[in-house]
């Protein structure tokens, strides 16, 4: 049986609970980009020790765990670094226009039923979907 499901099964559940940790410990919600945008921005200072351990741990933890874990995963990755940067950035202006991620709108708003999280879930889900319709079927790029 093909077990590679467990993978995003596994990593889901981590990024469930620590967004409950986090909220728990902090009485605040975890959104990643929200995060990352204060460390940018500088704003509220007093969090800043918080919100530069999380961003540690959100990339420094895959690499300790991957000598222990390490699936054989196939990627399609573009070698091209300028692409990967500009989808990086195209991705942070995204989070900033709706206000939010995915950890943020999917994980801690549709489990507080905010409106505006499940609202941008089901946008980003859509859009998603349509993105991979017209690449690969219209367009034949994927």
């Amino acid at each position: 049986m093909n077990v590679e499901w467990m993978w995003g099964l596994a990593g889901g559940l981590l990024i469930g609970l620590g967004a409950a940790v986090y909220l728990l410990c902090n009485g605040r919600i975890m959104g990643a980009s929200g995060i990352l945008g204060g460390l940018v921005e500088r704003s509220d200072r007093s969090a800043m020790t918080e919100r530069l351990a999380f961003v540690i741990g959100l990339i420094g933890i895959p690499f300790l765990l991957r000598p222990l874990i390490a699936p054989q995963t196939q990627t399609h990755l573009t070698p091209d670094l300028a692409i990967v940067i500009l989808a990086g950035l195209l991705v942070g202006v995204g989070t900033r226009i709706a206000n939010g991620c995915t950890s943020g709108h999917g994980v801690c708003g549709i489990s507080r039923f905010s409106l505006r999280g499940i609202v941008a879930t089901v946008f980003y889900i859509l859009a998603g979907g349509l993105t991979v319709v017209l690449f690969r079927q219209v367009l034949g790029v994927i």
